[in-house]
This record gives C-alpha cells, sequence and structure tokens, in this order.
C-alpha cells in the first residue's frame, strides 16, 4: 500500500510526496494548480489505490455553525453566523494546531477552492481513498515520539522546503492511521473528519461529541 501526501496551495505549486508502508518516500513533486484537476487524476491514475491525505478541508460549510465550544462545553449560537467544522473546532480545543476556519463556499480563499477540487477529483477516480490531515497537528503529537522516522530524498525541497515536509507529514500521518496507531476527529457536523497519527491525549474529551440538533 502507498500513502499520498499533498499540501494545497495558492500562490505556488502544490507538493506531493509518495510512501511506501515503510516510510520511505519514493517520489515527490509538484502538482500546478493552473492544472489541478488533470494533474491529480494523473497522479491517480500512477498509483491506484493508494491512502491520500490533503492538507486542506474537505468540503467548505453548508451554513453557518450553530454551535460553538466556549468554557468546556458546546453551546448554541444564536446569531448563526459561526466560521469552521467540527474537526476544526476539536483540533483547535484540543490545543493541537490553530485551524483556519472553514466559511462558506463563496467566503473561502483560493487555497481552500483548490483543496475542494483536489478532493473531488481524487473521489472520482473510484480506487483512491482521500484523508483530511493537518500536518500543524501531526507535528504537535510526534514531537516526542521517538518512534516516528521517514527516510526522503532531498530534491524537490527548493521551491517550498516547509511545503514539501508538510506533504511529507501529511503522507506519514495517513499512513500512521491506516496502521491503526491516529485518530479521526471531527465529522459530527458531518462536514470531514481530520485524521492524526496518534490518538489524542483525552480520548473522552467532550468537544469530539457534537451536540444533538
Amino acid at each position: 500500500m502507498l500513502f499520498i501526501g499533498i499540501d494545497v496551495q495558492s500562490l505556488r505549486d502544490c507538493p506531493y510526496a509518495v510512501m511506501d508502508a515503510n516510510g520511505h518516500v519514493i517520489e515527490n513533486g509538484w502538482l500546478p494548480t493552473q492544472d489541478l484537476a488533470r494533474a491529480c487524476t494523473r497522479l491517480g491514475k500512477r498509483y491506484p489505490g493508494a491512502c491520500i491525505g490533503i492538507d486542506a478541508p474537505r468540503q467548505p460549510l453548508e451554513r453557518p455553525r450553530a454551535h460553538y465550544w466556549r468554557n468546556g462545553s458546546w453551546s448554541a449560537r444564536s446569531n448563526q453566523v459561526g466560521s469552521g467544522r467540527h474537526c476544526e473546532v476539536a483540533i483547535a480545543a484540543l490545543r493541537l494546531a490553530n485551524p483556519q476556519w472553514t466559511p462558506l463556499a463563496d467566503k473561502a480563499p483560493e487555497w481552500m477552492r483548490h483543496g475542494f477540487r483536489i478532493f473531488t477529483t481524487f473521489d472520482r477516480c473510484g480506487d483512491i481513498r482521500t484523508f483530511e490531515v493537518f500536518p500543524s497537528a501531526s507535528y504537535a503529537q510526534l514531537e516526542a515520539d521517538t518512534s516516528a522516522e521517514i527516510t526522503m530524498p532531498l530534491h524537490g525541497f527548493l521551491s517550498g522546503p516547509k511545503d514539501m515536509l508538510d506533504a511529507v507529514v501529511a503522507a506519514y500521518s495517513v499512513k500512521e492511521y491506516i496502521a491503526g496507531r491516529g485518530m479521526a476527529v471531527g465529522g459530527g457536523d458531518g462536514l470531514g473528519e481530520i485524521i492524526l497519527p496518534r490518538p489524542v491525549a483525552e480520548p473522552g474529551h467532550p468537544v469530539l461529541e457534537w451536540p444533538a440538533r
């Protein structure tokens, strides 16, 4: 099984990394943002059956978020102006990272729209499994984990070293999740989960349960 990580960009092309089950990056490169659908389709055909981690929201909000997290519990939002999905609220409340809150479709920045397009393209491939990842949260979980190792080439980094590293960590996060060493958070609102390479420190944290509508 192979794992692909993609870091979504708008000002430059999108870096990707292909990783095998042993944590070796066997290919990396850049997907042109001006032709994302075709580039992603070609990548999917080159690696059928791959599991792909994408560092972007799966979809925009369908309506303003009706609940918000405050002082350790969910509260109803009376004015219906909330941005952000359940998975992003969970990541923030667990203090793993600071997400960029997903808005309604007409308010989404260009990089998020690229992400929506990438998810849609791969989902149409049929034999590809897609996952939403958040490398910043993965870094937080793996900071003290000496067992977390990868092997990667140094070529292909010049255009954006941190972005390419995020793509590598995105692939690693999917690999660890598929191996049963990670955890998915969010999803209570039906707008997607974020997968992590390790379980959260508080698996019973109340933010992980979406409030009844």
